[in-house]
Parts: C-alpha cells; sequence; structure tokens
C-alpha cells in the first residue's frame, strides 16, 4: 500500500526578510502567513497527504520553501545546494526530515548548485531549469543521481523567471500549463498556455485533483471545466515572496 507524505516547515519569524528576485518587494503580513500555511496543510490533508513537519529554522527567513531544498525520486531523497547561499542553512533540517522518512539520500556537491523549484518530474523524465539558481553542474549530478532509477533529465533554459515551476507545471494527465514566454520554446510538449501569472503553478494531488492559488480564479475555472478537480489556497503573503503552491511541500509516496 502507498503512503502519500507531503513535507512541510513552518514559516519563519523572520519570513518578511524572504529573497525577492524579479518582483518589486511588498510588506509580508507574518500572522496571515501563518494562518494560510494552515489552511494549505488543511488542503493537502483534506486531499489524502499525511502532512509531516521538518524542523523548524526561525534564523532562516525562506525556510517555508520546502521544495528548494531536497528532491524526491522513488526512494532517494537528493538533498539540493541552493544557488543563493544564504539559504544553505536551510538543508541539515530538510536532510534529517527525509532521512527519518526511511529515504535514502545523496547530495548536490560544490560548485554543482540546484534549487529544488527547477526540478518538475514527470513520469520517467525530469525537466530541470537551467539559467538562474540552478546551473550546469548541478544538472549533470542530479543526472547522475537518477540515472540509476530509469529517469532522464532534460534541461530547461529559463527567461526573467526564478524557478522553471515558476513558469510551468504538470497537470494529471500529462499536459503542462504554462506561461511559455518565459520557457525555452518547444521544450515541453502538450503546453497549455494560460494568461495568469499563479495559473501555471499546480500541484497534482493524485486522483485527478490539483491545488492552485486563490490568485489564480480563471485558470481554476478552466481547470475545473476539463475534468479535474480543483483545490484552490489562499498563498498571497508567500506569492509576495515569489512563492507558489508547489515550493510549499515536498510530496512522498512511500
Amino acid at each position: 500500500m502507498t503512503t502519500s507524505i507531503a513535507l512541510v516547515r513552518a514559516p519563519s519569524a523572520r519570513l518578511e526578510e524572504g529573497i525577492v528576485t524579479y518582483i518589486e518587494r511588498t510588506p509580508v503580513d507574518v500572522e496571515l502567513a501563518r494562518r494560510q500555511h494552515d489552511n494549505y496543510r488543511t488542503s493537502l490533508s483534506d486531499a489524502g497527504w499525511d502532512v509531516r513537519f521538518a524542523d523548524p529554522a526561525d534564523d532562516q527567513p525562506d525556510s517555508v520553501f520546502i521544495e528548494d531544498t531536497v528532491v524526491v525520486c522513488d526512494d532517494l531523497a537528493v538533498v539540493t545546494r541552493p544557488g543563493d547561499p544564504e539559504r544553505r542553512g536551510e538543508l541539515p533540517g530538510a536532510e534529517k526530515a527525509v532521512r527519518q522518512l526511511g529515504l535514502r539520500t545523496a547530495a548536490i556537491e560544490a560548485p554543482g548548485t540546484l534549487d529544488g523549484g527547477d526540478v518538475l518530474q514527470v513520469g520517467a523524465t525530469v525537466y530541470v531549469g537551467s539559467g538562474g539558481r540552478t546551473n550546469a553542474e548541478g544538472i549533470r549530478q542530479l543526472r547522475d543521481h537518477l540515472a540509476p532509477l530509469g529517469r532522464t533529465v532534460v534541461p530547461v533554459r529559463l527567461r526573467d523567471v526564478l524557478h522553471l515551476k515558476s513558469a510551468v507545471t504538470a497537470l494529471p494527465d500529462g499536459t503542462f500549463v504554462a506561461l511559455p514566454d518565459l520557457i525555452e520554446p518547444g521544450a515541453f510538449p502538450a503546453l497549455r498556455p494560460v494568461t495568469e501569472e499563479a495559473g501555471c503553478h499546480v500541484v497534482a494531488l493524485g486522483g485527478g485533483e490539483v491545488l492552485i492559488s486563490a490568485s489564480a480564479p480563471r485558470t481554476a475555472d478552466e481547470l475545473a471545466e476539463l475534468g479535474f478537480g480543483v483545490r484552490v489556497v489562499d498563498i498571497s503573503e508567500f506569492e509576495k515572496l515569489e512563492g507558489c503552491v508547489s515550493c510549499l511541500s515536498v510530496l512522498v509516496r512511500l
């Protein structure tokens, strides 16, 4: 029997100091962010996921974005090496959490850099964003780690966007929702362009369901019309730090 675990991390008290790269900084309401994180976890639980916490990292402003610290493929957890050095203090707690789940671990080593938000897994294909926080050496190391698991790593050049999954994610049917101007042309088959920025961020929850931000109402309606189950969650405070629904959790199936 498969166990579905969603690994999360509570927002840091220093969340408002989180890194902003491509958008203008605006004030973050940390208390509202905590309530939104509660609701996010509830959405995952209601969809059948067993929510587990990594140890808090209050001294790390961006630690709530746990997806960037670890890439899980089958029973292997690859601990990343974020492109921004300020985020590398998040790694020990993330590694401890995946070890507690019984996963094997590997690591990206210097001079490689890899952010988990740049990694989009669809079946046996692993798309990896290149040109932002993730470099060529990080991609090469990830390829070496995943090849024994039968995965093919496909690099994708990015354009003025933080992470690959800031621009494109996958629906349960294997098609992709994307802002095409932000990614390399022709990199993805069966592309469904969206008009809302948050519309290209979904989490496939299983059973034909997806999680999407409340800031993409048109896309949510369109996906519902296509027959997908749509769970909507408000993550406005995390979006002020270039966060999205995918980067707030790591989904593990054991």
